[in-house]
């Protein structure tokens, strides 16, 4: 009997094997299934995010306008005061001895003009009849000067009553008024220095944001091009230091016109009501500002990954293959990139199992959604009989 050779028996079996269904395509991977989100171009607000910190409109420091000894703190620290709300008391002694003094000027100065006015008129009846034209000029000089002295004389005496009125300090705003600095009995001079106590207004309460300049020449450029549409109302929102969001919505009060030497930013300054009084002057803030809306697609972050370079990018799935595509991003809006330049409208994005994709490769598509917050509410099948193949993605319009 002849022995069959050692290498025609393992060729049979190869091909016997080979034979067998499913074993001639083991070897072959199907292609990886990816979900995808069709995009289409659509207006976008254009909301900056900058940091801010919190002014106060108004704070006024409390220093005496005339000098003495305190005798009476007449309100309450950290309470509310009304425009004209007393807060000191200065010894008002000198004051009214003043003012009475002056009282009394004015009366004797009243008396000399009364004097002097009856003096000129007898004075110019007798001119040409034992009275000379020298004698007329002197009474009317002297009446003159009568009247002028009574003038200073009330003049002194509006100080005098002004200086006494100021012996009670008042506060020249409303707002929370601050620890008293001084004391009953501390003696203070006028226009001193030092401040006795403090005023702030926390309702309305300003915040200045600050936008780099060349952010700002960026938007300049969009408004003058025409991809961004300006808003009527520029308009803000906050967030506070501990992630919440401020209920009121600011407006604007002055745009920045000059750039900070040291920092190279833009401040801006919105006005925000604080009935609460939740923001304090110095806290530091985030604002977003809505400037309109401009033309662009919304993309996923989890869909897109930069380079070492900064380039944005995402895959895209056309011709049933995969392409990475480059984009240009202005910006986030609620948890996605604002993409103005890299994708047509009818783009079918991929979204789901990203690290399958190889540039040109072939995949299958399962459309999938995408929530608020950039989560994929529907996974890509895991077989591809669960997948239906990728079509082409349409031209742009």
């Amino acid at each position: 009997m002849s022995r069959i050779h050692p290498l025609l028996c393992l060729s049979l079996i190869a091909l016997w094997f080979l034979s067998i269904p499913g074993h001639a395509q083991e070897g072959q991977m199907p292609p990886p299934a990816v979900g995808v989100v069709t995009v289409q171009s659509q207006q976008v607000p254009r909301i900056l995010t900058l940091p801010g910190r919190a002014v106060a409109r108004a704070d006024a420091a409390i220093r005496p306008r005339v000098g003495g000894l305190i005798t009476e703190i007449l309100y309450r620290p950290s309470t509310a005061l009304e425009q004209g709300a007393p807060m000191f008391r200065i010894d008002p002694t000198t004051y009214r001895a003043n003012l009475s003094r002056a009282e009394a000027e004015v009366t004797s100065a009243r008396a000399a003009l009364t004097q002097a006015e009856t003096s000129f008129g007898r004075t110019e009846q007798l001119l040409g009849s034992g009275t000379t034209q020298a004698q007329v000029d002197q009474a009317r000089a002297t009446l003159e000067q009568a009247r002028a002295a009574l003038q200073a004389a009330e003049a002194a005496r509006t100080l005098a009553q002004a200086e006494l009125d100021w012996t009670t300090v008042t506060s020249p705003i409303e707002g929370m008024a601050s620890v008293a600095e001084v004391s009953v009995g501390d003696l203070v001079t006028a226009n001193q220095s030092e401040a006795m106590a403090t005023v702030t207004r926390l309702d309305p309460i300003e915040v200045d944001m600050y936008e780099p300049s060349a952010r700002m020449l960026s938007v300049m450029g969009d408004i003058s091009e025409g991809r961004l549409k300006l808003s009527e109302t520029i308009q803000a929102t906050l967030t506070l230091e501990t992630g919440e969001t401020y209920a009121a919505t600011g407006e604007l009060v002055a745009p920045g016109f000059t750039v900070s030497t040291s920092t190279g930013a833009v401040d801006t300054r919105f006005r925000f009501d604080n009935p609460r009084r939740l923001i304090l002057p110095g806290m530091f803030l985030r604002g977003q500002i809505n400037l309109g809306t401009t033309e662009a697609f919304l993309v996923t972050q989890n869909a897109a990954s930069r380079d070492k370079t900064g380039q944005l990018s995402a895959w895209v799935v056309r011709d049933g293959k995969a392409v990475q595509v480059k984009l240009t991003d202005n910006g986030t809006y609620q948890n996605h990139w604002i993409v103005t330049a890299g994708l047509q409208s009818g783009d079918l994005l991929a979204v789901d199992n990203l690290s399958k994709l190889t540039e040109g490769a072939a995949v299958t598509t399962v459309p999938v959604s995408v929530d608020e917050n950039g989560v994929v509410q529907e996974q890509a099948a895991e077989t591809p009989d669960r997948a239906t193949p990728a079509q082409p993605a349409p031209s742009a319009g």
